[in-house]
């Protein structure tokens, strides 16, 4: 690489943080557009990570941060559309700008984080569609763009210890002490470590022979949802009666979740989990990483070791 930068949208999230802190330690310094820096300090703890307030959807804006960049890995999405955003605009329109803003900015290489089931056929989610139609988008305009070289991911629920699924669960089973309904309980899933997805991005960054190709990221076994809701009471110590709901309580949970605050549980979630999010390739193989199994990682942060496990963590950012 030319400059040694990155620009990584959504670097203040979950897999960002990951991501950014690896691509710092390889010696890539890491450019972050984002709406509010001021709540993201921490991240400026490694000097080499470079914090710009940025509207993404301004496209003078965004081409001044992907201006003396190497490279752009577009992070963003979200699970649920709220008042200010929407799938559409966060999944299909946004990479559609970024291809264009590359394109301007001379930037020849693009990661970007789709989903797995990610399709634009067949009965899915509003989520798995503008997730596909991005996909596609991406690495289709990429080649009528030349010279953008592009890799997409499609990773199934993602881990660690300040993750959305587990600690979700965690939290929702220490609200509820008696029998915990459960939709769609038969959904089965191949959680994959955000470390092994962090890896995953920075090891396809410089090679060639990633491009213009899609890897499916999944951990080394397949759960049902209910398996792994248990899984997440077994590490916490804690007795709960997990009860499977059928489809159509889970239809109607989706329904009355989905209009609560937080909307916890939608009839969008509920479409998404009618497809397995088990990969048909193993693409961390593909890419020379090894899957981390959740019995490595989630017993310290769910169960008794976790209070250890946190504190070496503050240890370790003295």
């Amino acid at each position: 690489m030319k400059n040694n930068r990155v620009c990584i949208l959504g670097g203040t999230g979950f897999v960002g943080r990951h991501l950014t802190t690896r691509l710092s330690a390889m010696g890539l310094a890491c450019r972050i557009p984002t709406r509010n820096p001021q709540l993201h300090r921490s991240i400026r703890l490694n000097g080499a990570v470079e914090l710009i307030a940025t509207n993404p959807f301004d496209p003078e804006q965004l081409h001044a941060r992907f201006s003396n960049c190497d490279a752009v890995i577009n992070l963003i999405g979200i699970l649920n559309q709220g008042s200010d955003s929407s799938f559409q605009r966060l999944h299909v329109r946004l990479p559609d700008l970024i291809i264009d803003t590359c394109k301007r900015a001379g930037v020849e290489r693009l990661l970007h984080m789709s989903a797995l089931n990610a399709s634009t056929t067949g009965e899915v989610s509003e989520y798995l569609h503008t997730k596909g139609e991005a996909q596609n988008r991406v690495l289709t305009n990429s080649s009528s763009h030349g010279g953008l070289n592009v890799t997409s991911f499609g990773p199934s629920v993602i881990f660690g210890h300040d993750d959305s699924f587990f600690n979700r669960f965690a939290a929702l089973l220490k609200l509820m002490p008696g029998p915990f309904p459960l939709a769609c309980p038969g959904a089965r899933f191949a959680p994959v470590y955000v470390g092994d997805v962090a890896r995953a991005f920075a090891e396809s960054l410089d090679n060639r022979k990633t491009w213009k190709k899609h890897y499916e990221l999944c951990g080394p076994r397949n759960f049902t949802l209910q398996e792994l809701v248990q899984y997440t009471a077994r590490q916490m110590g804690l007795k709960r009666k997990i009860i499977g709901l059928n489809d159509t309580l889970s239809r109607l949970q989706g329904h009355a979740l989905g209009i609560l605050p937080g909307r916890p549980f939608t009839y969008d979630n509920y479409l998404s989990l009618q497809i397995d999010s088990v990969c048909s390739r193993d693409g961390l193989a593909e890419l020379g990483i090894a899957a981390t199994d959740i019995d490595a990682v989630v017993p310290y942060y769910l169960g008794p070791r976790s209070e250890r496990s946190r504190y070496l963590r503050l240890r370790s950012q003295i």
